[in-house]
């Protein structure tokens, strides 16, 4: 079976859909979701999205607060033009009917996090992706031009390799055709063919143990995209979000958002003594990498299993106005945030690499673009500055958009695409394969490939991913495929490119720390 559209879509965060609502006034549209089209990364961004609005703030406030936590690592011309953008982009957002919070004033009610010199993070309480997510999926739904297939999985993507061409990364003519398509619901792979793809699949998380991301982020854009030999970049950069709430009964981790942070909340070692001071004069307000470093410091070196987050201080009604979702969270597990202390971890939360991609959103592939976490557009350099995920995942969106609207009619669907093969495949082995293999996974990134990293943690895990990566491969060529599969595939090569990154990059910047090169080099 084939399906033919202008634009495929992969992915239904808020760079996806961005893409797609300025792309469907002109042409065809097909989005995927592997699961729902609610259920994405954007959906858990509790903080909000950071933009300029008011004086004292400014451009240039924002665009230093981005350089120094990016580490200076970021491109400077991609961080300038998107954050003086920013405030259009909020425009945007609230033409689509997104409410956020306002003050009796009724000015924006703005947050300040960690790495902000200012108050810049508009938010709709403390479930703000939830209300961005909410609102963009109804204009979708509601467009005509646009096709949703829900629990619908991209395998892969097509290119000339797929016509039997040698295809390297060094190769600049490599086109992509549009993907090979698993319908999760018979479980039969169909070709989905378009004139331009968009990849806007979200994260990483899941291919470690603690994390906040949903199950569906297991890093399949970059692995379909480094698999069709794009180039990929930054991968050694993972960001631990310091303050996950400390449950071992749930997957993903509970989120507790910087803006508590903002608001007032101090970390505390189980002794109830502040502790971030030893580490950084912002205190509970450094960078996140500062921030998860000094956490995971306190825990190994005390026996730790978790810090605290104190916000007992603050006034209760203004705790429980500000963070509904989290009071209500904690409620539920048997103790009230205005009175009693959090207990937190770090968890891997945001990756700042990924597919490279220029000021149009364009991938080292033709007609391929990468959108959202799971591209690399200079923005975050070595670590993400807070909030600034969302305000991306919108403007690259419209960039990517943008350039394809003036360029899909220019390209042909193609009509000589082979029909998926899966013959001299079997029904998928045992699910304990899989499950297992998963686990083995994230406990190898985990233990070695975590917060702080080494040489020897490095190639340790080096081998250990090699034999299952071996391992996986053979299962995949074996049988029918399968989202399980699919997903597992996907992170093994996800997690050979953060090890391989980490291993090359000899100092230590951003979120990327190793014992053996403590230091930065110059740039």
């Amino acid at each position: 079976m084939r399906q033919y559209y202008d634009f495929l879509v992969i992915g239904t965060g808020i760079a996806g859909l961005s893409f797609a609502l300025k792309v469907a006034e002109k042409g065809t549209v097909c989005v995927l979701s592997k699961t729902d089209i609610a259920e994405t990364n954007t959906r858990y961004a509790q903080g909000g999205i950071a933009s300029v609005m008011y004086q004292p703030d400014d451009f240039e406030k924002h665009i230093k607060d981005t350089m120094i936590a990016g580490d200076e690592v970021n491109d400077p011309e991609v961080v300038r033009k998107i954050i003086t953008e920013a405030p259009a982009y909020i425009d945007q957002l609230v033409n689509w009917g997104v409410e956020f919070d306002k003050n009796a004033e009724g000015k924006f009610d703005l947050h300040k996090e960690g790495g902000h010199s200012e108050h810049r993070i508009l938010h709709a309480k403390d479930k703000t992706g939830t209300e961005i997510q909410d609102k963009m999926v109804s204009a979708v739904k509601a467009h005509p031009n646009i096709t949703v297939l829900e629990k619908h999985f991209a395998v892969d993507i097509i290119t000339q390799h797929h016509l039997g061409e040698k295809v390297t990364r060094k190769r600049k003519d490599i086109e992509c055709y549009g993907a090979y398509v698993l319908n999760i619901k018979n479980n039969k792979v169909f070709t989905l063919l378009s004139r331009v793809t968009l990849l806007a699949t979200g994260g990483i998380g899941e291919i470690y143990q603690t994390t906040t991301n949903p199950s569906i982020a297991t890093g399949d854009g970059i692995a379909m995209a480094s698999r069709a030999k794009a180039l990929i970049e930054g991968m050694e950069f993972v960001q631990f979000h310091p303050t996950a709430l400390y449950n071992l009964k749930e997957r993903p981790s509970f989120l507790i958002t910087e803006a508590l942070r903002g608001f007032g909340a101090e970390l505390k070692d189980r002794n109830g003594r502040r502790f971030m001071q030893k580490y950084d004069e912002r205190g509970s307000l450094a960078p996140r990498d500062i921030v998860a470093r000094a956490i995971d410091n306190e825990m190994k070196s005390r026996g730790y299993d978790y810090v605290w987050l104190d916000v007992s201080h603050k006034p209760a009604e203004q705790i429980i106005s500000h963070f509904p979702n989290i009071y209500k969270k904690c409620k539920s597990l048997g103790f009230d945030i205005t009175k009693e202390k959090i207990p937190v971890v770090p968890a891997a939360h945001y990756l700042c690499g990924g597919i490279k991609v220029d000021l149009n959103g364009c991938s080292s592939i033709n007609r391929l673009y990468a959108a959202g976490e799971c591209s690399s557009t200079g923005l975050h350099g070595a670590n993400r500055l807070a909030s600034n995920s969302l305000l991306e995942g919108i403007v690259y969106g419209n960039y990517a958009a943008q350039h394809a609207l003036e360029v899909f009619k220019s390209y042909d669907v193609k009509s000589n695409i082979p029909e998926w093969d899966d013959e001299g495949t079997s029904l998928p082995e045992e699910m304990v394969l899989i499950t297992q293999t998963t686990r083995e996974l994230e406990q190898i990134m985990s233990n070695y490939v975590g917060i702080v990293r080494s040489n020897l943690r490095l190639k340790r895990a080096l081998d250990r991913l090699e034999i299952i990566y071996r391992e996986t491969e053979n299962l995949y060529d074996r049988s029918i495929v399968s989202k399980e599969i699919c997903e597992l595939r996907n992170a093994i090569n996800v997690g050979y490119l953060v090890i391989k990154f980490a291993q090359a990059r000899k100092e230590s910047r951003g979120l990327h720390y190793t014992l053996d090169y403590p230091d930065k080099n110059e740039m």
